[in-house]
């Protein structure tokens, strides 16, 4: 397995995580969003190691000068953002929080308390478009109760989840603990001279981190900087780099080759061939993954699709053009597998690559952290 260098990220300002809605326009709004895609700290991460390396960021953008471990923006290298997540600091060690997966649900109890319950795959016994064997059902007693929105998992309560176990609620963090929204206003500029647009006024978000919490990115295949500052978010605000000398869950490989079932979690946005199915599912909903693993897909939560897209610094000659817009499956979706054929080997190697075939489908997407997934316990 290639060795993963792990990077503490923390902003020194507030941040402007842009979705993919345009904003801009007089009156119009635009909405943060937390976590950000992997794209937004692949982009820092690389761009402060070509400055450190000294290479032309302008021939770099067109495509005529090459990075060791980066490439080139038509050609990416071998550095790949593995993983990318929320993280707090809390007695000098580093934890990820991650939002709840899809198959995890926290509401109040008749005595307000909250509790967290999971969705299990049951057989339909009705007639339904749903196209897999199995129908997630959430159990919920004869008084229903509605869900709370805006908690995230502890790394205890992600590791309890990876094992199987349903997390406590001493697990879930609210995310009001780890920042806050804070409206700003912006000013439409002419292009050409520099100077505000009358009437051209637009509000967008801004996200302010409390203390000590920040994100944390794994990086295989480069050596990334071990301090100092990046470019973060739009507008390029401040935040510190430190190396993190840390380990994260993982799950149970040889116990899952042995049951011979699992489940699928993605932990970043997914680019799959065809829509929220697995890559790889025939129409029986087979599915072979990379590495010769394979496997039946029995049930599956998707939340609604989202859409990726972005800024491509080297499109038209280093000019800079926008990214295509791509639907994606959102991270958290869960899929359960069953009449599982693999190692525990084959299983940490599918991990390490993620969902991506060979040759990779789409090479800059893979370096910026999609596709990225763990396994789990049924």
């Amino acid at each position: 397995m290639s060795a993963i260098e792990y990077r503490y990220i923390e902003p020194l300002d507030v941040l402007f995580l842009r979705g993919n809605k345009l904003f801009g326009d007089p009156g119009s709004y635009g909405e943060a969003l937390i976590p950000p895609w992997p794209s937004v700290a692949a982009g820092a991460i690389r761009s402060r190691m070509l400055v450190d390396d000294a290479v032309d960021l302008g021939a770099f953008a067109r495509n005529h000068a090459e990075h060791p471990t980066l490439g080139t923006p038509m050609h990416p290298g071998s550095f790949t953002l593995s993983g990318f997540y929320l993280a707090r600091k809390r007695d000098g060690e580093v934890e990820i929080l991650l939002p709840l997966p899809a198959d995890l649900s926290v509401s109040r109890g008749t005595d307000a308390a909250l509790k967290v319950s999971r969705l299990t795959p049951q057989p339909i016994g009705l007639a339904s478009s749903y196209p897999l064997d199995m129908l997630p059902v959430l159990g919920q007693g004869a008084r229903r109760s509605k869900p709370e929105h805006g908690y995230l998992l502890t790394q205890q309560g992600w590791q309890a989840y990876l094992r199987g176990d349903t997390p406590s609620t001493e697990q879930l963090v609210p995310s009001s603990a780890l920042w806050s929204l804070d409206a700003r206003i912006g000013i439409g500029m002419n292009a050409a001279t520099r100077s505000a647009e009358e009437g051209k006024l637009f509000s967008a978000q801004a996200i302010v981190m409390k203390k000590d919490v920040g994100f944390l990115a794994a990086v295989s295949g480069a050596q990334p900087p071990k301090k100092g500052l990046l470019r973060f978010g739009g507008d390029g605000r401040a935040a510190t780099i430190e190396n993190i000398d840390t380990s994260l869950p993982t799950p149970d490989y040889q116990a899952i080759a042995n049951a011979q079932r699992c489940r699928i979690v993605l932990t970043s946005p997914g680019l799959f061939p065809h829509g929220w199915m697995l890559p790889g599912t025939d129409n029986n909903k087979r599915v072979a993954l990379p590495g010769g693993v394979t496997a039946k897909v029995v049930s599956a939560v998707v939340p609604r699709a989202e859409t990726i897209s972005g800024w491509d610094l080297a499109a038209r000659e280093g000019k800079g053009a926008p990214k295509p817009a791509q639907r994606v499956t959102p991270a958290g979706s869960v899929y359960w597998l069953d009449e599982l054929q693999a190692t525990p080997e084959q299983l940490s190697k599918l991990v390490e690559n993620g969902l991506w075939s060979s040759p990779c489908e789409d090479e800059s997407r893979r370096a910026e952290g999609f596709n990225r997934f763990i396994f789990a316990t049924f």
